[in-house]
């Protein structure tokens, strides 16, 4: 009993249509109907008028169910006591009321359908929320309609388990740095799954990438910590360069005196060129560089009264 009731309910869900019989059943009642009173009160050019009247309704009555249109996007899977009949649209096409039925519409426009998959685990064990988004298209109408209950909601939960499924073979720094590769892989799978629907896959982009904060937090002070030690390398390595620098000019004025001594000169006038400045020497750079003398004649100047 439950089946049968099951079934009634089905046909009834799939029709989406008013049943042309019922149409043709009332029209003949009205038929009838109007023969005998007219023939009961003797009026018989009044009753053909009527049923002429009668035939038209119902010829109008078949026209509007057998009429349809289709937009351009738009196939209709046409069954023909029940078995697949073809395809009908874009456009205006007739069907057969009383023998035809539309399955259903379907849809050649491309899809953009968002689907995600929460809490999933990596190899290495990390719980992440993936978003992501596939565009798909319907290339094969018939495939789509009689290979699959919903096509709509069987292309949605092939892409989240696909997606479940890859997550869970891949390490999250995989994830991280290689959405792109990922996006192949997805759309690879995807595709080989919906192919025998009549659906193709032309693009899966993920859109984000959410790990949990505590595990954020420790990958951000781990990066801090990598560039400070770049850091730490790379001014090591400048005072290699800088002592190098040093040794070298060491060499050019280890045998010639002069060209020290113009050097101390330079570097304290340099020194020297703020007002205010204090320069402080160290004592054996003074007899080194023979800065004694020169010391004194730059005190002797500056102690020297200026004129008005």
């Amino acid at each position: 009993m439950n089946a049968k009731f099951s079934s009634i309910f089905q046909s009834k869900k799939n029709d989406q249509h008013i049943p042309p019989i019922a149409g043709l059943t009332f029209g003949a009642l009205l038929l009838v109907a109007i023969l005998g009173v007219a023939l009961g009160d003797g009026k018989v050019a009044d009753a053909l008028i009527a049923v002429w009247l009668t035939v038209w309704m119902l010829i109008a009555v078949y026209v509007l169910f057998a009429v349809k249109v289709a937009a351009q996007w738009e196939k209709a899977v046409v069954l023909r006591l029940g078995k697949f009949k073809g395809l009908k649209g874009a456009g205006l096409f007739w069907i057969f009321p009383m023998v035809d039925t539309i399955a259903t519409w379907i849809d050649h426009r491309v899809m953009v359908t968002p689907f995600a998959a929460q809490k999933t685990l990596t190899q290495d064990t990390v719980p992440v929320d993936v978003d992501a988004v596939l565009f798909w298209v319907v290339w094969d109408a018939e495939k789509a309609a009689l290979e699959v209950e919903d096509y709509r909601a069987a292309v949605d939960w092939a892409a989240q388990t696909a997606l479940r499924d890859i997550i869970g073979k891949k390490m999250l720094a995989d994830i991280l740095v290689g959405r792109s590769a990922i996006d192949q892989e997805l759309q690879s799978v995807i595709d080989e799954r919906t192919t025998p629907w009549g659906v193709t896959v032309q693009s899966v982009e993920i859109r984000d990438i959410v790990i949990p904060q505590d595990l954020e937090d420790a990958m951000s002070r781990q990066a801090q910590a990598e560039r400070e030690r770049q850091a730490r390398v790379i001014l090591g390595e400048s005072e290699k360069q800088i002592a190098a620098s040093f040794a070298e000019a060491s060499q050019a004025y280890i045998n010639n005196p002069t060209a020290l001594h113009l050097r101390a000169m330079n570097m304290l006038f340099e020194g020297l060129k703020e007002k205010g400045a204090l320069v402080i020497v160290p004592s054996s750079a003074v007899d080194t560089m023979n800065l004694g003398g020169l010391s004194g004649m730059v005190s002797l100047a500056q102690n020297l009264p200026k004129d008005d």
